[in-house]
């Protein structure tokens, strides 16, 4: 069968790639892959490199690795030619959050390099990896290890993908979608343990080890540097081990600012069955440094009293708003105390992400390589006029206040994208009891970014593969001409993702999205002329198919 990428919905047939995402990759059969056909008089490279033995060879298409660095060059402001001028919105796909393990190590190397080949053929323009702060800081304090995440740069440049890279200050494990458990480096978790306020708390004295509590940003706890100044030096050991990728295979820095590496408070953790959805959450202000700050603000605003706590009535965890006296209708966050203490734990979280991005901004002006940082779509009980979800998590957004302007200014500030998430997710399927309302987020979040006059790109939630959900995201990268997506990344590559019905869906996502946004529907059938050829990856070769 013949499909052509520029004229139709191509797909993959009888894809196997699933079978590379196992344990080992060792003993791997022959995986059935596709490629767009080379043109003529361009040479199909015959290996791909997946390690250290091998210089980086050309992706399927390309004559060789300069013209994939003259063609990185060229597209590397990818935001400016994309949404804003011609319509095109670039995807994106995250890796495994397992892609460079615990150990340090480039896991499934031939099944990602196999897995790249297909997504490049399916039009990809790039990937997304955690750049684990546990994994590189892992041996010591400034001791970084950066040669996995070399690897895998390498690797993407060979395939003409481009690279998004997160710096990941969090744990991963205990959240939505976290499939594996990569903790903070263990001299971190050491002081951790030597002073347990250095981490997020809430009323009832739980720690939550995901992230640095805030309240100590400034403050000398990381073995006499403070967080803010590991997160620096971090980043700035980065730019000097990568520096001939930045803005021409790394076209994007995201900046980790929070559990998930999200903007916002760890007020909703799954880890122990804490919280579920659709709760309210609960503030994270009980560490002593928190308090020390919420006792300064209040004695500043001249009531001492309002600095002994966060307010004692504003729920547990799974609760909902009008079990609540603080977040019910007529609630005490309308009151003179609730708005102080809205204003100031929001304002806490909004000074720690212009102190990292401050930071980032200097460290990476020039590169080439833009700024971004993710924004939590945090949708449930949206339709409420308290909004408790988002007012736990740091976002002061209530019906009676806008809460998004004041962090797009502060992304605008520092040239930061926007990234935002739940871009796949109706209103007319989620439970009635929830209230949410994530078209209505999203329209808002939107309008705020225009307003601020930055950027804004987008994500889905929760892993989805339907036809439903793609539709959804091409609608809202067009809904309004002005404030279109500047790029989207697709959550997740998996073996689910390469299943034949859903790389179906898939493909013709990324060809509607590179069409602006339009809508494109196309049967199973394909008559069409050939733009791709299959083959098969056996070991580390491609074997044309007879």
């Amino acid at each position: 069968m013949a499909l052509d990428l520029h004229s139709s919905a191509s797909f993959l047939s009888r894809v196997h790639l699933g079978n590379f995402y196992r344990s080992a990759d060792a003993d791997l059969p022959p995986i059935s892959v596709a490629f767009r056909k080379p043109r003529p008089g361009r040479r199909f490279p015959g290996k791909v490199s997946v390690g250290h033995q091998q210089k980086p060879v050309a992706a399927a298409g390309m004559a060789d690795a300069g013209t994939a660095e003259r063609l990185h060059r060229q597209g590397a402001d990818w935001g400016s030619s994309g949404s804003a001028c011609s319509g095109r919105v670039p995807v994106f796909v995250m890796l495994p959050l397992d892609t460079v393990g615990a150990g340090g190590g480039l896991t499934r190397a031939r099944a990602l390099g196999a897995s790249m080949m297909a997504l490049r053929s399916a039009g990809v323009e790039g990937v997304m990896v955690d750049v684990w702060w546990g994994v590189v800081e892992r041996a010591g304090p400034a001791r970084y290890d950066w040669e996995a995440y070399a690897e895998l740069v390498r690797m993407a440049e060979a395939h003409g993908l481009k690279l998004q890279m997160v710096m990941s200050f969090h744990q991963c494990g205990g959240n939505v979608g976290d499939s594996c458990n990569i903790p903070l480096p263990p001299w971190v978790t050491e002081e951790m343990s030597r002073d347990p306020d250095i981490v997020f708390t809430d009323r009832s004295g739980r720690r939550n080890p995901e992230y640095i509590s805030l309240g100590c940003d400034m403050l000398p706890v990381l073995r006499g540097r403070t967080p803010i100044q590991v997160y620096s030096d971090y980043m700035q050991s980065f730019r000097d081990r990568f520096k001939d990728y930045l803005g021409s295979v790394i076209v994007e820095i995201q900046v980790g600012m929070g559990p998930c590496g999200e903007l916002r408070y760890p007020s909703y953790p799954e880890s122990k069955d804490t919280w579920k959805f659709p709760g309210i959450g609960e503030f994270q202000c009980y560490d002593k440094y928190m308090m020390a700050s919420l006792k300064a603000a209040a004695v500043a605003a001249g009531n001492e009293e309002w600095g002994r706590g966060g307010p004692h009535d504003s729920g547990q965890y799974k609760q909902f708003p009008e079990e609540t006296g603080f977040f019910s209708r007529n609630g005490s966050w309308e009151t003179d105390y609730g708005k102080f203490f809205l204003e100031w734990y929001s304002g806490e979280l909004l000074g720690h992400g212009d102190r990292i991005l401050a930071a980032a901004e200097g460290i990476f002006r020039g590169t080439g390589a833009k700024l971004s940082a993710k924004i939590a779509g945090i949708h449930w009980h949206y339709g409420t006029r308290s909004h408790a979800p988002e007012l736990t998590a740091g976002y002061y957004n209530t019906r009676n206040h806008e809460g998004y302007l004041p962090i797009a200014r502060m992304l605008a500030k520092r040239g930061v994208v926007m990234n935002f998430t739940c871009m796949e997710m109706r209103d007319e399927h989620q439970p009635p009891h929830a209230n949410c309302s994530p078209e209505m987020l999203v329209r808002q979040v939107k309008s705020a970014a225009k307003a601020a006059g930055i950027e804004i790109a987008g994500e889905n939630a929760l892993e989805r593969y339907d036809e439903a959900a793609f539709s959804q995201v091409l609608g809202t990268s067009r809904e309004d001409e002005e404030i279109g997506l500047s790029a989207f990344t697709y959550l997740r590559m998996n073996k689910k993702l390469f299943e034949e019905e859903n790389w179906r869906h898939f493909v013709a996502f990324v060809k509607g999205m590179a069409e602006g946004g339009r809508q494109v529907s196309r049967s199973r059938a394909d008559s069409g002329s050939s733009g791709l050829y299959a083959g098969a990856v056996i070991g580390d070769k491609f074997v044309a198919a007879q």
